[in-house]
């Protein structure tokens, strides 16, 4: 069997660097992830694998468009759309207005174009933490990708023929807490409209070792004038700690001539961590423009110092109100503030800047004083209200999701602070109350009585775990006893984000809901821990070291003996809400952990819609790509990709013929099957 490690957890700020003499995961893995998590496996053979088993593949979930594009697309008919952001527009709506693909004819889709990226293998010792999570841009005919490693891929969108590759030769002599990138970003200088100067279209990505790089988007060699032969270092001002915990994994934001990043750390390594800044450069130059910290000055003043908040997920752009917003993270460490007082402004956040000089402008608070590492993990979604006010929708990983007022941060559907459990750990203030929103997408309370199993046996042993930890609602904070975090870390809603039908005003997420078990250690007390750990909680928990906190943690899934979720089924799901009303429409099973179980599982990847009716998302653990109504939630249509589908699909219609791309590639940590897929899917005999 694999050994599962601290490294495990990383899901984007949320890795604690394995420490010497931790086992390498084992190469049977790739192996036993095929077996277990494509759909022929069986339901008794699923229910009959052991706890370590089914506990390695659940461990790892628990870690954890930005272009304005300033000119039409020419290439394009008037008939044609488009997807050239990360997600499609800079407000991250992930809607599409094209629907020659709709309900009566998606069924019929079919395989128009595979390219094979070539990857994997790439290196040894990093491979398994491997995630191909990228969705594609769609610019002037082209489709623009980025691999796990930072390789920057051009295809011709219509026959996904190989235009040109870059390879950053990235620097990882330490490894990585990462290994994905979620996809890359376009800008074309006004200036060079009608000219052939060389980088006149620019294609930016942030890599995994911390470098913004530029690209000329015909050729895809470095744009020499920006920073230092085509690229800036990232690390410069921010304090490093730990080399490869502080790296770019999201696409950047783009507003006029800027270029506009966060970074991804590691934050439950210590107190002491990198500054979680954003910063803008210049499209042209490379030169730094403007630099954000979301939590000074209180951070910094702090003894120990602490760090992180950073927005490592993906930043919205409303360029006509010159505003960026930016999601933000947990300050370090995740499970233990005590040496971080009060409500930790403006951690765990989404915040307005003035997109040109980063000049603050509102913010709003989704978690206070997190002990939980409950990071702003979604992209914002920019959306008009019903009375046309400028609106913003936040998703979290709690399953909550916040309306506010775009302009100025106010809520557009209520908020109410209330009551949460208190910490009874010594020196930790935890936060009095939390925000509850009117929208609540998961369960937020597990207990003895909730517990659930295939048979009674299990179900007994799941209650009797919970009944010997600190257990209850949501926010129920980490105890020396252990405490049942519910939702996890992963979600609620995670990375994937959201996507917006503003014809129907309904948005769309893919939700998980898993519990895990949370422990904080005396520092004293950590090395014994670690001796007489049993021989599951060597190989498959992580002890994170909280370095400078007087403890260290322990985290876990809770499951049963069998290796089953201790909470019921679903747990994951696709779920539509109705923003105007505040309420969920529909909410369906994603994805299934064996054929007709219907049981959902863990979501990584994220929807999108069509004005064709369509919401396509891949995301499950069982490798399909399928289709579902977006008025009714029933599912339409399912294709098996050849690896996981742990990205988000996005589509374009080019001469009039619709396409649906998706990166299938899995996702190591996760252990869906891995690949180096590109597939497009498209009607039959349409031109």
């Amino acid at each position: 069997m694999p050994r599962w490690g601290a490294a495990c957890f990383a899901c984007n700020g949320m890795h604690d660097t394995a420490e010497p003499g931790q086992a390498r995961w084992s190469r049977i893995w790739a192996q036993w992830s095929q077996f277990c998590c494509v759909t022929s496996v069986t339901a008794p053979i699923f229910l009959s694998m052991n706890t370590t088993t089914t506990r390695s593949l659940l461990l790892c979930l628990l870690a954890g468009g930005l272009a304005i594009w300033p000119l039409r697309v020419s290439a394009q008919s008037a008939a044609d759309s488009g997807w050239p952001n990360y997600g499609n527009d800079a407000s991250g709506t992930r809607y599409s207005t094209a629907k020659q693909i709709d309900r009566s004819n998606v069924s019929q889709l079919q395989v128009a174009w595979t390219y094979r990226t070539g990857a994997l293998p790439y290196d040894e010792d990093l491979d398994h933490k491997a995630a191909f999570e990228a969705t594609p841009i769609l610019i002037e005919g082209k489709l623009f990708l980025s691999t796990p490693y930072d390789h920057v891929i051009a295809l011709n969108a219509v026959t996904g023929a190989k235009l040109w590759e870059f390879d950053p030769k990235l620097e990882h002599p330490y490894g990585f807490s990462e290994v994905t990138s979620r996809g890359v970003s376009a800008w074309r200088d006004p200036a060079g409209v009608k000219s052939a100067k060389a980088c006149t279209l620019r294609i930016f990505i942030g890599t995994l070792d911390a470098r913004l790089i530029a690209l000329d988007g015909e050729t895809g060699k470095p744009c020499s004038d920006f920073g230092i032969d085509g690229e800036v270092d990232l690390t410069a001002n921010v304090k490093m700690r730990d080399p490869g915990d502080y790296q770019v994994t999201s696409a950047p934001a783009i507003y006029k001539d800027l270029v506009i990043t966060g970074s991804s750390e590691g934050d439950n390594r210590a107190v002491t961590l990198e500054r979680g800044i954003v910063r803008a450069f210049d499209a042209r130059t490379g030169q730094l423009r403007w630099t954000w910290d979301p939590i000074a000055p209180w951070a910094y003043a702090s003894t120990p110092r602490t760090g992180a908040g950073n927005a490592w997920s993906t930043l919205s752009v409303d360029a006509q109100r010159n505003l960026v917003f930016i999601p933000t993270g947990s300050a370090s460490p995740d499970y233990y503030g005590g040496f971080r007082k009060g409500d930790n402004k403006w951690a765990n956040s989404v915040v307005a800047l003035k997109a040109s000089t980063g000049e603050f402008v509102w913010g709003f608070q989704v978690v206070h004083h997190d002990l939980w590492d409950y990071d702003v993990a979604s992209q914002p979604t920019l959306f008009s209200w019903k009375d046309g006010t400028p609106a913003i929708a936040i998703t979290t990983k709690m399953g909550r999701v916040f309306v506010l007022n775009r302009l100025n941060g106010k809520p557009l559907l209520p908020v109410e602070e209330r009551p949460v459990p208190k910490s009874d750990i010594p020196g930790e203030e935890s936060w009095p109350t939390q925000p509850e929103s009117t929208i609540s997408l998961v369960p937020e309370r597990i207990s003895p009585d909730g517990a659930w199993g295939k048979d009674d046996k299990e179900r007994e042993a799941c209650a009797e775990q919970i009944k010997a930890a600190r257990y209850g609602e949501i926010f129920t904070p980490p105890s020396l006893q252990g405490t049942v975090v519910f939702p996890s870390n992963v979600g609620g809603v995670n990375w994937g984000s959201a996507a917006y039908d503003p014809q129907r005003h309904l948005l769309f997420v893919d939700t998980n809901r898993l519990p895990i078990f949370v422990k904080l250690i005396a520092r004293a007390e950590l090395e014994a821990a670690r001796k007489n750990a049993t021989d599951a909680d060597r190989l498959h928990g992580e002890f994170a070291r909280q370095t400078g906190a007087p403890y260290a943690m322990f985290r876990t899934p809770m499951l049963s003996p069998s290796g089953i979720p201790c909470n019921r089924p679903p747990w994951g799901t696709v779920a539509a809400v109705d923003l105007f009303e505040g309420k969920k429409v529909w909410d369906v099973p994603l994805g299934s952990f064996f054929p007709g179980g219907n049981t959902g599982t863990i979501t990584l990847g994220g929807p999108m819609v069509t004005a064709g009716g369509i919401v396509f998302t891949a995301a499950a653990m069982d490798n399909y790509l399928r289709a579902f109504d977006s008025d009714s939630g029933k599912e339409l249509w399912k294709y098996e990709l050849p690896a996981g589908g742990q990205a988000t699909p996005m589509t374009y219609t080019i001469g009039g013929k619709q396409y649906l791309v998706i990166s299938a590639g899995g996702h190591g940590k996760l252990g869906t099957k891995q690949g180096d897929y590109v597939m497009a899917f498209a009607l039959p005999g349409k031109n």
